[in-house]
């Protein structure tokens, strides 16, 4: 063994690990948006089994968003009278009852009693699921477990739509019972996992702040600005009006989804790093860095009319998209640090807003303007968000909003 001498260096400890339910909100989160991923695809084709048209099938899917819009603001609420793991729970169970009933539904009236009920339980979840990893993460290390909670969502979402059309082949209404059959699972291994004692929220003592308070911090203004711009963009530019594009370019729909598989694998990839630098450079750094370069890329694509440079743009906006999936939620997380209240509600109320009313406006504007014009609104979104981020001023993450 080597005495330790003059001019020796000091032993250096590791940083240490994430807590265990970082990871284990994580499984839960890729179970829930692999059981998504199951039954988007295959939504449309079983309404239009009922007789609905395209407007019947729109309103069957924008319902959905619209139901965790209207749900939001009571789960701050219900989080603070039985806990975030109870809530969190009966949002996993309302989604499996949601997708079982939609399996044997009879008519098209009641897939969408069924659809809103999944619509509540979805956010009932993901609301208490945000609450609870924030809560539990040290004030260093949320950035990590942000990246860490949205690798989960990515991986289920990147193999769920692949394996739904797989299901389908046996029976449309298949892909609804392994849906509902994850979603079991899932709150399974919450109640047999989580700590209770480390995730029951404001049952255990824990302080609630108020959203009046909390709409007075810069922080988080900027970081429910960022989230309204993600979910504008994602839905209404991504995901609405992407494809239409691809298609009127290559007139084949296939093209659509290797696009958003290819950004969607470098998404995930870049995910976990993007936490690191998070923790490591700071929220405002990485708020500035991943609004810029999602507003570059979205910006870009004005200019482009080539599938191969439309790809890689996308690639271009998921590295931003990376660090404004975990910057956002660790800024808030440094906000409420740690009490319980509808911070995190309303922050996720933000991005809805933008999943509901993005692919409305956008739609307008490409048909009466033209498509350009389309793409910069979501562009113009992300540089005010942008802007916003380079006011905010650095502070130590465990700083709350009465410090």
């Amino acid at each position: 063994m080597k005495a330790a001498g003059t001019g020796s260096a000091p032993p250096v400890a590791a940083p240490p690990g994430l807590p265990r339910e970082v990871y284990v909100l994580s499984v839960v989160g890729g179970c829930v948006m692999l059981g998504l991923g199951l039954v988007l695809p295959v939504l449309p084709v079983y309404a239009a089994t009922f007789g609905a048209g395209p407007t019947r099938i729109g309103l069957l899917v924008a319902l959905f968003a619209m139901m965790r819009l209207a749900t939001s603001p009571f789960c701050g609420r219900l989080a603070v009278r039985f806990g975030e793991r109870r809530v969190l729970v009966a949002g996993l169970m309302l989604c499996a009852l949601s997708s079982a009933l939609t399996a044997f539904a009879g008519s098209y009236g009641q897939l969408l009693v069924f659809r809103a009920l999944g619509g509540a339980g979805s956010v009932l979840f993901s609301v208490s699921a945000l609450a609870m990893l924030l809560a539990i993460a040290p004030p260093d290390q949320r950035g990590r477990a942000s990246a860490v909670f949205e690798a989960g969502f990515l991986l289920g979402g990147i193999c769920g739509p692949a394996l739904g059309g797989l299901l389908a082949l046996v029976a449309l209404s298949t892909p609804f019972v392994a849906y509902a059959a994850l979603l079991l699972g899932a709150a399974v291994l919450t109640l047999a996992v989580l700590d209770t004692g480390r995730s029951t929220g404001a049952a255990l003592g824990r302080t609630v702040v108020d959203l009046p308070v909390l709409l007075r911090d810069r922080r988080y203004l900027v970081a429910c600005l960022a989230a309204l711009a993600q979910g504008w963009v994602l839905f209404g530019l991504r995901s609405a009006l992407v494809p239409v594009v691809v298609v009127a370019w290559l007139r084949d729909v296939a093209w659509v989804g290797w696009a958003f598989t290819i950004s969607a694998a470098v998404q995930a990839l870049l995910i976990v790093p993007a936490g690191r630098v998070v923790d490591r450079a700071g929220r405002p750094p990485a708020m500035i860095a991943g609004t810029g370069v999602a507003a570059a890329a979205i910006t870009a694509l004005v200019f482009v009319d080539r599938y191969a440079w439309l790809v890689a743009l996308l690639c271009v906006y998921a590295a931003g998209s990376a660090l404004l999936n975990a910057a956002p939620a660790a800024l808030v997380g440094d906000v409420v640090a740690g009490r319980a209240g509808s911070g995190v509600a309303a922050f996720s109320m933000c991005t809805d807003v933008g999943a509901v009313v993005g692919p409305v406006v956008v739609g307008f504007v490409a048909e009466r303007v033209s498509v350009p014009a389309a793409f910069a609104s979501g562009a113009a979104l992300l540089v005010v968000a942008l802007v916003a981020s380079c006011t905010l001023t650095p502070l130590h993450p465990a700083e709350g909003v009465d410090r």
